[in-house]
């Protein structure tokens, strides 16, 4: 796993790190940035902050969003000038996303993915995955009667599910 840690409290980039987990992504605003493992590094040099991120996928229509909305979370934090480079390699992963993220993803309503196995090979699936033909718990009830209803959601990163218990439809956050 290629998922980056921030630094322990007390070090010099930490309150940089803490206002990143206050970023919220916009079209999951249960996560931030950081609980999405978004952001890969935080850099000091002598001209400012450097922030490198890395997007959900290249074509994510949040990606300037994002980047605007961190750049002005650390100047309204004072941490003076700052910049953004995206690094979209490695390709992200929804194994970046913190225990704290998927916590989150499932008290907002929304399942969250399971790991991806490298041996499938592909790392992004969009219709029929099932991984070992385990069902989708529903993340209001828990309950494993549940049946994918649409392979994309609001947006391309999650798919519509329902539960046949609860009746109630919810959304599983892709794992690719």
């Amino acid at each position: 796993m290629n998922q980056v840690q921030a630094p322990a409290a007390g070090t010099a980039l930490a309150p940089v790190w803490q206002v990143l987990g206050t970023v919220l992504d916009p079209e999951v605003p249960a996560l931030s940035v950081v609980d999405l493992g978004l952001v890969r590094e935080v850099l000091r040099h002598d001209d400012g902050l450097e922030i490198v991120l890395t997007p959900t996928y290249s074509g994510c229509p949040a990606t300037e969003l994002i980047e605007r909305n961190v750049l002005d979370a650390v100047a309204a934090a004072g941490f003076g000038p700052a910049r953004v480079t995206m690094r979209r390699a490695p390709a992200w992963t929804t194994d970046w996303i913190s225990e704290e993220g998927r916590r989150k993803l499932l008290d907002y309503g929304i399942a969250p993915p399971g790991p991806v196995d490298p041996a499938d090979g592909v790392p992004m699936h969009f219709v029929g995955r099932s991984p070992s033909g385990q069902r989708l718990a529903c993340p209001r009830c828990g309950s494993l009667q549940t049946e994918r209803l649409s392979a994309f959601g609001s947006t391309a990163c999650k798919s519509l599910y329902r539960c046949l218990s609860c009746r109630e439809p919810f959304e599983h956050f892709k794992p690719i």
